[in-house]
């Protein structure tokens, strides 16, 4: 079923395409310039870090519902071994079989296509088993650390957890950052909370999963409105899952890493950082969110950090 004319009406207004060149392949990275990063660092005053991610283990987020996504399955390769002869010092090793995006994790430009295009016009085909992504793949997004902005859409609606299906709309964004007494600034790292996270770490994964709060299709415009550099939420599906629109399925995918070039970040778990906030009584920090440089990688585990 080809995409509606609503889908190609909201990518005509939020197309970056050309904007940083016609060889880019960072996207709305582009917007993390130094003097972004010089100022963000001003955030960290007491020192205080919150940890983001969760933690990497079989039985993990990932329930089958996309193929080949599977949880790490970790295996010690050497236990004690006196590799260099006996009564040498004795090593242990291990090695790890995972999706890159099982848990905590970016998604690279290139994760998804649409029409026949990834980020910049580029032709989908350029991704190949093993030539794997040639452009924009996660290695060529560098460093990523700017100001984060938690936008608490749970809390600033006086919620512990939005309702399964609830789609988040640039007004439920802007309230949340009328909470939070910020104003979300281009080179910003907007994290958005739902609360959703809460059933996973109850035991919950199915619930997790489906349904799921997630982002509105008319929220990438806000983000290109405000110049976002990347979007991280504490969901599975990072946008609404069921879609909205019936049979529209990962729209807002399309829209941030195709259209615009924004990466997106997915199983954020935000419930210690909001707490945090709530307690500094701000909503804004330095956020580091290294991705694992994955050569040609459509996507990447992370362990980001939230320091204050």
């Amino acid at each position: 079923m080809p995409l509606p004319a609503e889908f190609h009406d909201i990518a005509e207004r939020v197309n970056n395409w050309g904007r940083w060149g016609a060889e880019d392949e960072r996207g709305t990275l582009n917007l993390v310039t130094d003097e972004v990063v010089r100022t963000a660092a001003a955030e960290v005053r007491s020192g205080r870090r919150i940890p983001l991610a969760l933690p990497l283990k079989e039985d993990g987020v990932q329930v089958g519902m996309i193929p080949g996504r599977v949880n790490p399955l970790h295996t010690m390769v050497q236990i004690n071994q006196e590799i260099f002869g006996p009564g040498t010092v004795a090593c242990s090793d291990d090695a790890v079989t995972m999706g890159l995006q099982a848990g905590t994790h970016w998604d690279a430009l290139t994760h998804v296509s649409h029409s026949g295009t990834i980020y910049n016009g580029r032709p989908a085909d350029t991704i190949t088993a093993h030539g794997r992504a040639r452009f924009s793949g996660i290695d060529k997004a560098g460093p990523i650390v700017s100001r984060g902005v938690l936008l608490d859409v749970a809390r600033a609606k006086g919620l512990d957890r939005l309702v399964g299906g609830h789609a988040v709309t640039p007004q439920d964004l802007a309230e949340a950052e009328e909470f939070a007494g910020v104003t979300v600034r281009p080179g910003d790292i907007v994290l958005v909370r739902t609360g959703q996270i809460q059933l996973y770490l109850a035991g919950d994964k199915h619930g997790y999963g489906f349904p799921s709060p997630g982002l509105s299709v008319r929220t990438p415009e806000w983000f290109h409105a405000r110049d976002v550099a990347a979007v991280a939420n504490d969901t599975l599906t990072f946008e609404i899952f069921p879609p909205e629109i019936e049979d529209l399925w990962l729209a807002v995918h399309a829209l941030d890493l195709v259209e615009m070039g924004m990466h997106q970040g997915q199983n954020w778990d935000l419930e210690k950082l909001s707490t945090a906030c709530a307690e500094e009584n701000r909503y804004t920090f330095l956020l580091s969110a290294m991705p694992e440089p994955f050569t040609g990688a459509v996507g990447t585990p992370v362990s980001p950090v939230a320091l204050f």
